[in-house]
């Protein structure tokens, strides 16, 4: 993997964006202009994620995956499509990967309150979180306190993107409203001696499918489980930038952020409204080519809400970002297919979609 350098991926201040000042507000859409354009990534300060709260919550989290898969089981819930709970190892896989499940395990929930009336149109989406019985201290209120202050930072970035692209500030605000915003905790597992340098990824190279990914930096822990410093140069996030003549294959970047910075990553659902103008990130989070090393981190999942249309914006329609995202299809219908893509929903879970009411008229007729 090669190592190019992630320092001409821009920083967004936050602060810039709540100023109200001409020349700080386009100082921050020209940020993300280009972060959003180019890398599909921008880095961010001042974004009120307490940093001894998140180092607690992993302490936290790591007790939690200490424990027995039995007792981790009844909380890894297939039947919600593993949207709230425990994800066990090996279940997810990336669509453009060559099939190798990501070596991890996850813990799911919503900081954000349930939307009744989409829990009852779209239930596996919006379902209530779900919490272990005895949980380590802080794991509950660590999990919901983080995915609260990523949000409020998704915010705010969501209505900067906006400005940057002279629409009105609520445009993606506005369609992520009650929308199934989720946080996650993430464990990479540990890869053994005859598994290092063999090609395996924590991660396998996507994109999300959501509409903003913010990440809050995470931790490694040595082969004691202890947290430490990387163990080698070759492990973490790299991105895949945008396409060019020069690099039609775009350019692999660390994806490292500066000190004090979180990070915040396009989704697929954006890249559709934009029309292709903000680039999904394609990502991969690669294996130390040492063995028994882990790394701890988190996400917050921001989407559109499941009744909203993905389509290109009316500014955005042109020939040729019509022709690579039409037709419009609903953003919870978008949900479900991407789930099943990526083995979290079965594939059952397609049956869902259209009229379910074919035999109806066989019925009917039967009792004549």
């Amino acid at each position: 993997m090669a190592d190019t350098s992630s320092m001409n991926i821009p920083t967004v201040d936050l602060l810039d964006l709540a100023s109200g000042e001409p020349a700080r507000l386009e100082r921050a859409a020209a940020a993300l202009r280009e972060a959003f354009g180019v890398f599909g990534l921008v880095f961010v300060k001042n974004h009120g994620v307490d940093a001894p709260a998140l180092e607690r919550f992993y302490d936290a989290f790591s007790a939690f995956v200490a424990r027995p898969d039995a007792e981790k089981r009844p909380f890894g819930r297939a039947d919600l499509w593993y949207q709230r709970g425990w994800t066990p190892p090996n279940t997810e896989v990336a669509v453009a990967g060559n099939g190798q499940p990501d070596f991890k395990e996850c813990y799911f929930a919503a900081p954000t309150p349930t939307d009744p009336q989409s829990a009852m149109e779209f239930p596996e989406l919006y379902p209530e979180n779900i919490w272990p019985d005895n949980a380590p201290p802080f794991f509950q209120e660590g999990l919901l306190t983080l995915g609260s202050a990523l949000h409020d930072a998704g915010l705010k970035l969501l209505r900067g993107a906006a400005l940057a692209l002279n629409l009105p500030q609520d445009t993606f605000t506005a369609a992520c409203e009650r929308a199934p915003h989720v946080t996650r905790a993430l464990q990479y597992l540990p890869l053994g001696p005859t598994q290092v340098n063999t090609g395996i990824l924590w991660g396998e190279e996507h994109t999300d499918f959501n509409l903003l990914t913010l990440l809050p930096g995470g931790r490694f822990l040595n082969p004691e489980g202890r947290p430490a410093g990387k163990p080698d140069d070759q492990s973490g996030l790299y991105l895949r930038t945008r396409a060019t003549p020069d690099a039609p294959q775009g350019e692999m970047v660390r994806g490292t952020a500066p000190a004090g910075c979180i990070v915040a990553q396009v989704g697929q659902q954006l890249e559709i409204l934009t029309g292709g103008t903000f680039l999904a990130t394609p990502h991969v989070i690669t294996a130390p080519g040492v063995p028994g090393w882990q790394r701890q981190s988190a996400a917050h999942f921001m989407h559109v809400h499941t009744s909203q249309v993905l389509f290109p914006l009316p500014g955005f329609r042109t020939p040729e970002a019509v022709a690579n995202y039409a037709p419009p299809v609903l953003a919870g219908t978008y949900d479900i297919k991407t789930l099943v893509d990526i083995g979290l929903a079965p594939p059952a879970a397609l049956d869902k979609l259209g009229y379910r009411h074919y035999d109806r008229l066989n019925r009917m007729r039967a009792t004549s």
